[in-house]
């Protein structure tokens, strides 16, 4: 399955959320791109929109490479990584708080002067343009499972099989429209995958930030 861009996913992902509506929930996207997917997806369910925001913990000379992922008040490591690469804890609690700072900074460039969205006690809907390794999924997951959320759904377009089942793990539903094998990138599934800017995301949560009347 291939995507004409974030819209178009979305589209097709609220599709498959339909029996999702009937619930209280909150559509929680993650940053950047996946606040195009779920600002689609909200608007369909009638749910307020909000952001959750993980960060990847990136390895010694490899950023791209992760070795866990944090999101606020939660650390996801992978000790087995981490012990091959010889990650001293001195560079994981340094770039832990450089990640906990750009949480903080994208939380407030995003909502602003607005509160976030209240979880506890309804349905948490995480949505993102796919998932890879599933480690930013997994710290988002847990977030919402912290805050207090009732039900905890991951919603994606792509992802690949063999994380679908430690995911599962993790939350109470998991939606995924395609589940390809072979899998190397997320946006190999998009005809259109362009960066998301900062802008995007705030005008985003400013249009959802409130549910539909």
């Amino acid at each position: 399955m291939i995507f004409a861009d974030r819209v178009d996913a979305g589209m097709r992902l609220a599709e498959a959320l339909e029996r999702f509506a009937v619930d209280p929930s909150v559509v929680l996207a993650i940053p950047r791109g996946g606040v195009v997917v779920g600002e689609v997806v909200a608007r369909a369910l009638g749910a307020p929109l909000d952001v959750v925001v993980p960060r990847k913990i990136g390895a010694p000379a490899n950023p791209e490479l992760g070795i866990g992922a944090i999101a606020p008040g939660v650390r996801v490591l992978d000790p087995r990584m981490i012990g091959m690469l010889g990650v001293t804890e001195e560079y994981l609690e340094r770039e832990i708080q450089t990640q906990e700072r750009e949480i903080e900074r994208r939380e407030r460039t995003y909502r602003g002067n607005r509160a976030p969205v209240q979880v506890r006690g309804g349905s948490a809907i995480i949505v993102d343009d796919g998932v890879a390794t599933g480690g930013t999924a997994i710290a988002a997951l847990r977030w919402a499972r912290a805050a207090g959320a009732d039900r905890i759904v991951l919603a994606v377009p792509v992802a690949p099989g063999h994380s679908l089942a430690r995911l599962r793990e993790e939350a109470d539903d998991v939606v995924v429209l395609s589940a390809p094998d072979p899998f190397s990138a997320v946006g190999e599934w998009y005809r259109s995958f362009r960066q998301t800017s900062d802008r995007e995301v705030v005008d985003a949560l400013a249009r959802g930030a409130r549910s539909p009347t």
